[in-house]
């Protein structure tokens, strides 16, 4: 039988910046949830919570046995996996110049996966038959998030967290599709800037890097960039 862990790492962020969580569930080759853990982080944007989930991830994990991770962060993934490289050749610089954000959680990861065979997979988010590692992920960080209470099997919780019915809805698809909010379509809570689906890939105006069609976008300056880097 293979060794290989199949885990879901989420960040999430009620205010973005606002009380934040990470949430990780790790599962046996089959797919069965054997392990999870979420823990708070107080305020923080969705980004440093997206990339702390990954870094307790590997941190809980064997690093001797091949290991896949779920995410549906495209900025968290793309950190580690594609800018990273480009980041270290320009001293922690973006390709517009400026500091890397969340520099020291990225140097941190990556010095975890130095040796590892480590694979990682994008998982679309809050999709009727999503990915279920996800989905339970998702939903430990958004339930920490709120509790600001650690949580896991470590704090005798063998069972991780039911996704709730809001987690799997599927997406809408038309033009630029906003997020659900539960107030002013694309408008977060408390006036803030609305946050939208991207419906082409496109660059950040703040950090100079791409994101994908389909991921989370806000108002940056003049222009659209990653929800995460506005304020950061």
């Amino acid at each position: 039988m293979s060794d290989r862990i199949i885990a879901a790492c989420d960040g999430a962020s009620k205010g973005n910046p606002g009380r934040a969580a990470w949430a990780w569930v790790a599962a046996d080759a089959e797919g069965t949830p054997e392990r999870w853990e979420a823990g708070p982080l107080g305020t923080a944007t969705n980004n440093v919570a997206e990339l702390t989930a990954l870094l307790r991830l590997l941190e809980a994990t064997d690093p001797v046995r091949p290991l896949e991770v779920r995410m549906d962060s495209q900025y968290a993934m793309k950190a580690v996996t594609e800018w990273l490289p480009g980041w270290k050749r320009r001293g922690w610089k973006t390709a517009a110049g400026k500091p890397v954000a969340n520099q020291e959680l990225v140097e941190a990861i990556d010095a975890l996966l130095q040796g590892r065979e480590v694979e990682f997979r994008y998982v679309p988010a809050h999709q009727v038959g999503g990915d279920p590692l996800n989905a339970i992920a998702d939903q430990a960080a958004s339930e920490c998030a709120i509790s600001q209470e650690a949580a896991g099997t470590a704090y005798g919780a063998p069972a991780p967290p039911a996704p709730s019915a809001s987690r799997t809805e599927p997406a809408r698809t038309s033009g630029a599709t906003r997020a659900k909010t539960g107030g002013r379509p694309g408008a977060k809570s408390g006036g803030k800037a609305p946050t939208l689906k991207a419906k082409y890939p496109g660059r950040c105006g703040a950090c100079g890097q791409s994101y994908a069609a389909g991921e989370d976008i806000t108002k940056v300056g003049k222009g659209w960039g990653h929800v995460g880097c506005k304020g950061e």
